[in-house]
Parts: structure tokens; sequence; C-alpha cells
């Protein structure tokens, strides 16, 4: 399981190294894509794999179900890492989650996601206060 908040600062090249309890999890490989909210997802292999799978349902011909397909398929990277452990992130992805040097890598269970620092401090502000009424929306799905 993916979670906790961890900060990192991108390197001169937007060199990046997942943070070691990540690294764990994610062992089989990873992607990264553009996500919801202006982040990042980092997805590993495995649920990729997972995802594909899901997303082969959606109907060929469902222009509406094939654009939100489109946006994310379309800004995968398959990142590998060097013989230091760091990834380069696209220069496509950066501009996507408005990245300049500090980043913030957040578990979500099942994936990673990848925020600017700036991007995630005023997203998590604004739930601070809320809380209790986030949490409740997840009554919605029997959690």
């Amino acid at each position: 399981m993916l979670s906790g908040e961890y900060r990192h600062n991108c390197d001169e090249k937007f060199r990046l190294r997942l943070p070691a309890k990540f690294k764990k999890e994610l062992d089989d490989g990873y992607v990264v894509t553009g996500a919801s909210d202006g982040c990042l997802f980092v997805f590993s292999g495995y649920e990729l794999k997972n995802l594909l799978e899901k997303t082969e349902k959606v109907p060929l011909f469902d222009n509406n179900l094939q654009k939100p397909l489109r946006m994310l398929y379309s800004s995968a990277y398959e990142v590998e890492e060097d013989s230091q452990g760091r990834f380069l992130l696209p220069a496509a992805l950066r501009e996507f989650a408005g990245i300049k040097k500090e980043v913030v890598f957040v578990g979500v269970g099942n994936r990673a996601e990848i925020w600017s620092s700036e991007r995630w401090d005023n997203y998590s502000k604004n739930l601070s206060g809320n809380f209790d009424a986030v949490l409740s929306e997840l009554g919605k799905y029997g959690i």
C-alpha cells in the first residue's frame, strides 16, 4: 500500500527519486501520467495492467468515454531510472502539473501522486477544514 507524504526537489535536469517506501511497491516498473486536480499519477506495471483491462471494456465509439482515455494514455510515460535511481520527469508532465522545483509525493493506496508543492499545499489546505465532510464521501461507495 502506498501512503504518506514526501517532499523532494527536482535536480537541474528535472530528475526525481521515488521515496524508498514507494519504490518497494512499484518495483515492477512504473508509469507516470497526467491526472485530476493538476497532479500526476504514478502506477506500477501491475496497476497499469489492471487499469488497461478495465478500460478495454469502454465502447470504442462512445466519444464521451474515449476522451478521458485519450487524455490519460496520451500523457502516460514509462520512466526508467538511471544508475543513481533517478527518473526524468518529461517536460509535458512538468508543465501539466506546474512543477518548477519542489514536488510532493503522495501515497493513495494503489498509486502514488506527484504534485507541485504549491498545488499540494493549496489543495490540502482547502480540504483540512472539511476532513469529516471529505471522508464522508467514501460512504457513498460502502467504505
